[in-house]
């Protein structure tokens, strides 16, 4: 999939324009920016965008994010985290005397 992302009025209406007139390349709109499927047409709806505003616009090629693509601790984490039966307990005092990651250790980590 493309990500577009503009930064000005005009770029933004010409989005707007392109989502309307072209649905079917369209997996979702986000107001100033836009999921475009991962076609020739997409990226062609894409690169007129970009053609005509210039650094008005972002496109960015993004996949879908799985869950399993993340590491089991981390998964186990989020899981437990949300059966917590605090609902207002932050993360880092709920994960404290657990056998459950460090918020700190989680953001300096990449996937």
């Amino acid at each position: 999939m493309l990500l577009v992302v503009t930064y000005s009025r005009t770029a933004r209406t010409d989005l707007r324009n392109i989502c309307r007139a072209h649905e079917d390349c369209v997996v979702r709109q986000f107001g100033r920016a836009a999921l475009f499927s991962g076609t020739e047409f997409g990226a062609f709806q894409a690169l007129r965008l970009y053609e005509k505003h210039g650094l008005d616009v972002q496109i960015e090629r993004v996949e879908p994010f799985e869950p399993s693509d993340v590491p089991e601790h981390v998964r186990k984490a989020a899981e437990s985290y949300e059966a917590r039966e605090e609902p207002a307990t932050p993360y880092k005092r709920f994960a404290s005397g657990r056998d459950l990651p460090d918020p700190d250790q989680l953001r300096g980590v990449d996937l």
